[in-house]
């Protein structure tokens, strides 16, 4: 497969998620961004354009999967802290398996809404 082809089907995929969720100060998004290196996590104000909480893997022992899930549990409860409860979860182009799913697992048991 080429590469243009390919990134035309990440770029479709990506139109498709991020065109049925919007962030917004009652229900902030969620973006999950997973590279080679590591995950990347956002909780993000819509309406005003701010990015509220960001954090990365950096620091976390085990498997990718397992630094996901560590990099959950600690953003959710910086979430709760700040009195955020419910959250549109936003994975980009990737599917929903993996980091991802893994990601999204640790932020329900963290507290949040998804």
């Amino acid at each position: 497969m080429k590469s243009i082809q390919k990134q035309s089907i990440v770029n479709r995929r990506k139109s498709r998620v991020r065109g049925k969720i919007k962030g917004i100060k009652k229900r902030v998004r969620v973006s999950a961004r997973a590279s080679l290196s590591g995950i990347f996590v956002q909780f993000i104000d819509d309406d005003k354009g701010v990015t509220i909480l960001s954090s990365r893997d950096n620091g976390f022992k085990g498997t990718k999967v397992e630094r996901a899930a560590e990099l959950g549990k600690k953003i959710g409860k910086e979430a709760v802290d700040k009195g955020i409860k419910d959250v549109v979860f936003d994975r980009g182009s990737k599917k929903y398996h993996g980091r991802v799913k893994a990601l999204a697992d640790a932020l329900r048991e963290a507290g949040l809404k998804l």
